[in-house]
């Protein structure tokens, strides 16, 4: 991952690297041991999971092979928080962390601070740059890890009947309802792929030539408001409007409306981290997979974009302006409303494509375990795009390809429409 990180002042990379740990255990802070240590669904870890893992990470990649007086804090850690990297060694079973009652939430923050304290070693040296590389992944690699425990978290209490909030939010209210506009592409051959010049994961590149035909893309998400039109107008119970394995999703879930909604005396009803609120018809919808947003698309005579299409357009509106949208913000984590003109493409909700998820021409994987962060899921999943209210503001970009199964439904994700020109 060497080549994907221009120069960092050895200082920058530290404060950078401390303020992602302290985050981690912000957005921990308000969870009691118990809520650490719930696992409510296979795809949900535990939060205490979230943090050790992450641990886990700069302890194997870094500590470990960079520092010769680094000593493991626990070498059963190694088996207790590995995901997926099989080069890495044997791991405990997915579906199975919530049974982990021990370590408990204080040894993982001992853990944490043993981790902290010999990377404060480690970048006190000036690392060479292969290793200031793998520092940075680290940093990106957590703060994906903080967008997972805030949706693992929301998942979790969700499903205890009390609804009890994360937190005492302040959640904005109305916005002012504004109709979509569009902007227009002429098509042709177009770059996309991260151009170089700072840091990117390995399924961003290499840059590359692909064609588009005319197209228009929405200038912004669609909203709740517009979701319960097509839910009024029978969307969860008309076949023609899905696909195939979308409706079998419908039938084998019982889907009816987003995930976290719910019928109330007053009318629509959304759990949030927040709490239970009533639906408000200007914020953009959130939690619904490929299959209901592709289904919509259809319902409202339009498709879905390709990525391709929205790095191109939402690259170049990103240029134009520095605002970001709303991206994390520990006194939100919900999408804000809608309001008048065109919203910046990056934040509220991630973006459902209508692109699988799959290598760009002439990709190649990193040798030895880190190589295995993106390229082993490039199946059976499609690309999102633009970051979502739990999203770090310093971890999206027009390039950035996130990715989920087509029947996911507990990330922050949402779709905005297109159209041929």
């Amino acid at each position: 991952m060497s080549d994907l990180l221009t120069t960092v002042d050895d200082q920058v990379l530290a404060e950078r690297f401390e303020a992602t740990r302290r985050l981690t255990e912000e957005l921990a802070a308000p969870l009691s041991a118990e809520d650490q240590t719930v696992q409510s669904m296979p795809d949900v870890s535990p939060t205490k999971w979230h943090r050790a893992h992450t641990s886990w990470f700069f302890e194997t990649f870094l500590l470990a092979p960079s520092l010769p007086s680094y000593e493991l804090f626990n070498p059963g850690f190694g088996f207790l928080f590995n995901s997926y990297y099989l080069g890495a060694g044997p791991r405990y079973p997915r579906p199975d962390r919530g049974l982990v009652s021990r370590p408990g939430i204080v040894e993982v923050a001992d853990y944490r601070r043993h981790v902290d304290a010999g990377m404060a070693e480690l970048l006190d040296r000036g690392p060479d740059r292969p290793t200031a590389a793998l520092v940075e992944l680290g940093i990106q690699h957590e703060q994906q890890h903080q967008e997972l425990l805030i949706m693992d978290i929301k998942h979790v209490l969700s499903r205890n009947p009390m609804l009890p909030a994360y937190a005492p939010l302040e959640l904005p209210g109305p916005g002012d309802g504004a109709p979509t506009s569009w902007s227009s592409h002429p098509g042709g051959t177009v770059p996309i792929g991260h151009a170089g010049g700072g840091f990117g994961f390995d399924n961003e590149f290499p840059r590359h030539l692909t064609h588009l035909e005319s197209f228009a893309l929405a200038d912004r998400s669609v909203t709740c408001g517009e979701w319960l039109a097509f839910m009024d107008d029978g969307g969860y119970r008309r076949p023609e409007l899905w696909l195939s394995d979308g409706w079998g999703a419908v039938e084998s879930g019982g889907w009816d409306a987003p995930l976290y909604w719910a019928r109330g005396d007053d009318g629509r009803r959304e759990f949030t981290l927040a709490g239970d609120v009533p639906v408000d018809p200007t914020r953009p919808v959130c939690h619904v997979s490929y299959y209901e947003a592709d289904a919509y698309a259809r319902w409202a005579g339009h498709r879905l974009p390709t990525e391709a299409e929205w790095e191109v357009v939402s690259a170049a509106r990103s240029a134009e302006t520095t605002t970001t949208g709303n991206l994390l913000d520990t006194d939100v984590l919900h999408p804000s409303p809608a309001t008048g003109g065109s919203t910046p493409p990056f934040g509220d909700v991630w973006q459902w494509t209508s692109s699988a998820y799959s290598p760009y021409p002439g990709f190649a994987p990193a040798e030895g375990a880190v190589g295995e962060y993106n390229g082993k899921f490039m199946v059976n999943q499609y690309v999102l795009r633009g970051g979502s209210c739990a999203t770090a503001a310093d971890h999206v970009r027009a390039t950035y390809r996130n990715f989920f199964p087509p029947s996911a439904r507990w990330a922050f994700s949402g779709l905005r429409l297109a159209r041929n020109d």
